[in-house]
Order: C-alpha cells, then structure tokens, then sequence
C-alpha cells in the first residue's frame, strides 16, 4: 500500500518538521547535483533552516560566481523594464538578494579563516585548499616583489652615502695637505727671518776719520812724541 498524498501545509510537531526538513534537504541537494551532471547546468541552491543555518550547493562550489551571473541579469531584466524598479516588490527581492549575499560572502570568509569546515564535502575542502594556495602564493609573491624593492632602495642610499663620504674624505685630505703646505712656509718665512736679524745685530768698528798715525825715525824711535795729536774720532753714523 502506497503512502497517502503529502498535504502541503505546515508541520506543527517540531520534531517531525525537523526530520522532514532534514530529509528533503538532502534530497533537495542531490536533485541539483544530479541536474547539474546530467543536463551541465549551472545551479546555485540555498537553504536556510528555521533556526537560520545555512545550506547551499553550487555548481563547482563557486556560488559567488553564480551570483553575480545572476546579478547582471537581474540589472539586464531591469534596464528593460525600469517601471518596475520603483515598486515595492522589487526593492523587497533587491533587499532579500544583498541578505543572502552578504551571508554567502561571510560564510566563505569564515571558511577561508578554517571555521565552520564540518558541512563541506571532500570536493568543497579540495577547491577550498586551491583557492587558498592560490591566495598564498599571490601573498608570498607580492611580499617578495615588496622585499626586492626595499633591498633596491637601500642599496641605492648605500651606495650614494659612500659617494658621499668618499667625497667628505677627499676633501679633508686636500684641506690636511693645504694646512701642512702653509706651516711649512710660514716655518720657512720664520727661519729665513731669525737668520737676517742674527746678521744685523753683529757690532760694527768705528772708523777713525783723519787720525795721524807717527813716523819712525832713523833710530827707530817715533817722532813727534812729544807731540802727540790727538785722535779725530768720527762716530760710525757719520
């Protein structure tokens, strides 16, 4: 005997709803996976429970994909028809599309930081992991483009600082070696000086202008002794 027909109303008892929700869900899960196989369609389905959990299943587990597929056409289909834009209808499934996106995009980030991993199947973990090698090895690329740049950097302050400082040197060697030449000619200037005033303050003899001096006579005796004349003596400036 065949089950009766499903009334579609509500379910009062909580425990039977939570066990039919359940079990639809996962049929609801597999029923996309296998349209999207069979027939190579693009699904994106999401579920929330009544306590708010989500539940999702995309094609390749690339729902923000899908989602923005489906934004662009959503934008075509209002572009066409721009009467419809204002109503309130339309902003109510504009508000529910950006909830269940920034849920979507928050779930992933809590993915990506390896939380809430117990709801992924195995193929989900895989495109997980290579998205975030994928992440890691941009990081590690941009970080090793920033290490070269910066060694550049200071290779070139390093190399215009020894410019300077073999610049610095050069010129107080020239400065030691023009200081040097100068005491050796004032040493010089010093020398020949001490040497001209040791000459000059040697004493000079005074000359004896006009002194007779006397004559010896036959018996070798001076003449005129007796008579002596004194010297005209002239003093040396004159």
């Amino acid at each position: 005997m065949g089950r009766g027909r499903v009334q579609m109303k509500r379910i009062e008892n909580k425990i039977n709803r939570q066990v039919t929700f359940s079990k639809r869900r996962s049929g609801l899960l597999k029923k996309a996976h296998e349209i999207s196989v069979l027939c190579d369609a693009e699904v994106g389905l999401i579920v929330f429970s009544t306590k708010g959990k989500l539940f999702e299943y995309s094609t390749d587990s690339c729902m923000e994909r899908i989602l923005e597929r489906y934004e662009r056409y959503s934008y075509a289909e209002r572009q066409l028809n721009p009467a419809d834009q204002d109503s309130p209808a339309s902003w109510t499934l504009e508000h529910a599309k950006l909830k269940a996106r920034i849920e979507v995009l928050q779930r992933n980030q809590r993915h990506y930081a390896g939380e809430e991993l117990d709801s992924l199947s195995m193929k989900e973990l895989q495109n997980l992991e290579h998205q975030l090698d994928s992440a890691v090895k941009h990081i590690r690329s941009r970080k090793n483009q920033l290490m070269h740049e910066s060694i550049s950097e200071l290779q070139k302050k390093d190399k215009a600082l020894q410019e300077q400082n073999n610049k610095l040197t050069k010129q107080v060697k020239e400065r030691e070696k023009e200081i040097a030449q100068q005491n050796q000619w004032e040493q010089q200037n010093h020398d020949h000086l001490n040497s001209s005033s040791f000459v000059l303050s040697q004493p000079m003899n005074s000359l004896h202008i006009g002194e007779a001096y006397p004559a010896a006579g036959d018996n070798g005796e001076i003449e005129g002794s007796s008579r002596h004349q004194p010297p005209n003596v002239m003093p040396p400036w004159m």
